[in-house]
């Protein structure tokens, strides 16, 4: 049963997962799986995955085979385990608790060589159907109180299989970095009485030097203080606390924009590895003045070597604002 350690000088928690373990010899240089190697992520091997927890299908097509447009199952190797109780436990000063939590997988398409940014328009929507849709269903547990939505693309930003997924971990403690953007945003908010990634929004509309996208919905921008050159986030225009409440139109209106902000930094950056996360208020909260949710899309241009990770400072060589400019002034 994996579990989670505090650290107790920071406060964050580290999730101890027994199932993945690995001993030294096992983290040398991993390849994402060979283009014509075995995938199990393709039509005609739903049995080589767990079974299918919300499926997209064509009429007739039977759960659990062939005839899907989108799946979600569980992981096969999870960092959390859904069964069990929640314990919690003192060691000396050090606090541990049990490892429960949800590990899904997104299989976004059926196709293999296709990724998020070559999807048709409706498929990228159905992507986003299903997020929304697992997230309303993993809140009503009240043993969890955050679910991390991520994707992992290219061997660089960590996938280990080239067939496109995202995937969602469901865990029974806020992260440490939500908190702490969570704290800075109720501070401005006790301070100013306003939203700060709504005052971001109105002000990057106004000046427009780092707006990337915009449509009638949400905006895309290259964030003022990037800490990797062309990261992109796309927010509501609307204040919104959760981005599991988003409406029908608001699910089209982020799927046009998400997926052109991909589109343009596949192009300019030729293909690139990328990560991104969903940033959103925890289950346990009511609708927040003050905070905001967003993705926040990262390509993997750079590594972090010793400054990085002893100071906490990230150098950017690139400035947001003419990252902005260049993905703006692309040809659609």
């Amino acid at each position: 049963m994996p579990e989670l350690r505090k650290d107790p000088v920071t406060g964050r928690w580290v999730i101890i997962s027994t199932e993945r373990g690995k001993r030294p010899s096992d983290f040398g240089f991993q390849k994402v799986k060979p283009k014509d190697g075995f995938c199990p992520f393709c039509p005609g091997n739903e049995d080589k995955t767990p079974p299918e927890i919300l499926a997209f299908r064509q009429d007739g097509s039977h759960r659990n085979g062939p005839g899907w447009r989108l799946r979600v199952v569980s992981n096969k190797f999870p960092a959390l385990r859904v069964e069990g109780e929640i314990f919690r436990e003192g060691v000396g000063l050090y606090d541990k608790m049990s490892g429960i939590g949800a590990h899904e997988v997104i299989i976004e398409t059926p196709h293999h060589h296709e990724s998020l940014a070559t999807l048709a328009p409706k498929a990228f929507e159905e992507v986003l159907w299903s997020y929304r849709d697992r997230m309303l269903d993993l809140r009503r547990d009240t043993r969890l109180r955050y679910a991390m939505l991520f994707k992992n693309h290219g061997e660089a930003a960590g996938a280990t299989l080239e067939h496109s997924h995202s995937q969602l971990i469901a865990l029974p403690i806020v992260p440490h970095l939500v908190m702490e953007e969570m704290a800075g945003a109720r501070e401005y908010f006790r301070y100013k009485e306003r939203c700060i990634f709504c005052d971001i929004v109105r002000q990057e509309l106004q000046q427009g030097e780092r707006i990337v996208l915009e449509n009638g919905e949400f905006i895309a921008i290259a964030p003022f203080a990037s800490f990797s050159p062309f990261e992109v986030w796309v927010l509501p225009r609307r204040h919104s606390s959760f981005f599991e409440e988003c409406q029908v139109h608001e699910i089209q209106s982020l799927s046009w924009i998400f997926q052109e902000a991909l589109k343009r930094l596949e192009k300019a950056l030729n293909f690139p590895p990328y990560n991104f996360t969903l940033h959103t208020t925890p289950f346990n909260e009511r609708t927040l003045e003050y905070y905001h949710w967003h993705f926040e899309i990262i390509p993997k241009l750079t590594k972090f070597a010793g400054f990085e990770w002893g100071s906490g400072f990230f150098i950017n060589p690139t400035p947001p604002e003419e990252a902005a400019k260049y993905l703006r002034e692309l040809a659609p």
